[in-house]
């Protein structure tokens, strides 16, 4: 599909003659005769006055385009990019060029060497949103592996992983009275207890929290808790808290495969490559300790609470959507009112067939039960809440340097064996981690990184051919001998 040619003398070569000058001396028929202009687009540098001529002429130009009969869509491009001689930033444009309603900051900043108040305001945000994260990250990391290591030494006297997941789905319900406390803190507008209770059930539904949301939106979510916090408890007794802390890091490559599943999420190459890196440790970490039927077993209750933990995330994203932070916490507060009403049953159960057995109350080490229960609060607190202050990488973050803090303590606390495998299992991991956690652009920031370096290095290859030009040119004229020493 080429460009039509049309005779000056019709009409429509005439429109055609208005509506768009071409250049002289070439008429290209196919975008590929102007390839090599349009790859020296990407290293343009373009001034702000000219970026605002091309945002606001573009739509006119291909509007007044289709008037004329340019229905072709190479004739548009043509077009648009100048290759007829447009030029947006010439005189003839200037008396129509938009005139944006809100000033622009000065480019150069003002007298006495400061910058403009945007980017101090900018940065200054930018600072404290780092130090948050800081604080987040240790915030997490601490919590996370301390809930493990209590979960360790709680097994030693009370081994029962299902009451303890019960008990600790609990403290759940403490999410909307914390988040109420920190509305009235910080928000301007104080409102009743009831009346922000019936704004956040507008989340379950245009009815509220009904019996009907309660068991199809929240009850499936209950269980799915449920079954990650035990089968990750139960995992603990069977391998070390090491293993443990780094299997489950492979939840956040099943949370990619499902949502490139089942929510069409956009194809990232980089993300299926950290998903087999997840895979490859799953299989490395189960060969280190050569394939015991113990260490199997841990394996896969490890990787199972990371599935079910990936299932909770995407199927909350496919029927629930996104939450505000009230939501969130009344979320959380109602799946614990679903564990006192439907789940207390299985610990009673577990207790008179005696498959989770204690001797007395008396016995039961209640100071790491709620110590356990009091971290693994804090942790989904700051996971689902410390977005508000701080980047959601950093969060992330957190929980990957969990890892190295329970290697620490095993260390000195267990008789594992870092053997070769194991080591690079960890590493193989927590590398698939990182890797998920760049982000969708991530591929075209590093090209505009690439594309300013290169750009970079050809102002700088002429600004030093001029030094050794002027050097050149400064030695000869000292070598030069005067005509004065010739007189004698």
């Amino acid at each position: 599909m080429g460009i039509r040619e049309f005779p000056s003398g019709t009409a429509r070569g005439k429109s055609m003659a208005i509506g768009m000058r071409r250049s002289p001396d070439v008429s290209p028929r196919r975008l590929s005769d102007i390839s090599p202009q349009l790859r020296q687009l990407k290293y343009l540098v373009v001034d702000e006055a000219i970026k605002e001529d091309l945002k606001w002429r573009s739509v006119e130009d291909l509007t007044s385009a289709s008037s004329v009969g340019l229905t072709s869509i190479e004739e548009r491009i043509l077009r648009i990019t100048g290759y007829y001689g447009y030029q947006p930033w010439a005189t003839s444009y200037k008396s129509k060029r938009f005139v944006s309603p809100t000033p622009a900051w000065p480019s150069t900043p003002p007298a006495g060497g400061r910058g403009s108040p945007c980017c101090q305001t900018c940065s200054m945000d930018q600072l404290k949103k780092i130090f948050w994260g800081v604080v987040v990250v240790l915030g997490v990391c601490s919590s996370w592996s301390g809930s493990t290591q209590l979960a360790k030494l709680t097994f030693k006297k009370f081994d029962a992983p299902f009451t303890l997941t019960w008990f600790a789905t609990n403290w759940n319900f403490l999410f909307f009275p914390l988040y109420y406390i920190g509305h009235v803190c910080k928000s301007s507008e104080k409102q009743s207890p009831q009346q922000r209770y019936g704004e956040c059930c507008r989340f379950f539904g245009d009815n509220g929290l009904t019996l009907k949301a309660f068991f199809t939106k929240a009850a499936p979510f209950g269980v799915l808790w449920t079954l990650t916090n035990y089968l990750y408890l139960h995992a603990i007794k069977k391998i070390n808290t090491t293993d443990v802390s780094v299997l489950f890091c492979c939840n956040k490559a099943f949370v990619f495969l499902l949502s490139w599943i089942v929510l069409r999420d956009r194809f990232m190459g980089v993300r299926i490559v950290a998903a087999i890196l997840a895979i490859a440790g799953i299989v490395m970490m189960t060969y280190a300790d050569g394939f015991h039927s113990h260490s199997v077993i841990g394996i896969a209750l490890v990787v199972g609470s990371a599935s079910t933990s990936a299932l909770y995330k995407v199927l909350f994203k496919l029927l629930l959507g996104s939450a505000k932070y009230g939501e969130a916490a009344l979320f959380l507060s109602v799946l614990a009112v679903f564990n006192i009403l439907f789940v207390t049953c299985i610990p009673v159960i577990l207790y008179f067939t005696k498959v989770e057995y204690w001797s007395s109350f008396d016995a039961i080490p209640w100071g790491s039960i709620c110590g356990f229960s009091v971290l693994l609060l804090t942790f989904n607190i700051i996971l689902n809440f410390g977005i508000a202050i701080t980047y959601p990488t950093l969060i992330s973050l957190g929980i990957v340097l969990s890892v190295p803090v329970n290697a620490i303590v095993d260390h000195y606390s267990s008789d594992i064996v870092f053997n070769s495998v194991r080591v690079i299992a960890i590493v193989i991991i927590g590398l698939g981690f990182l890797l998920l956690l760049l982000p969708e652009e991530w591929d075209e920031w590093l090209i505009k990184l690439l594309t300013r370096l290169k750009v970079r290095k050809k102002e700088e290859i002429p600004e030093g051919n001029g030094d050794i030009v002027s050097g050149l040119q400064n030695k000869s004229r000292r070598t030069r001998p005067s005509m004065s020493s010739f007189t004698h």
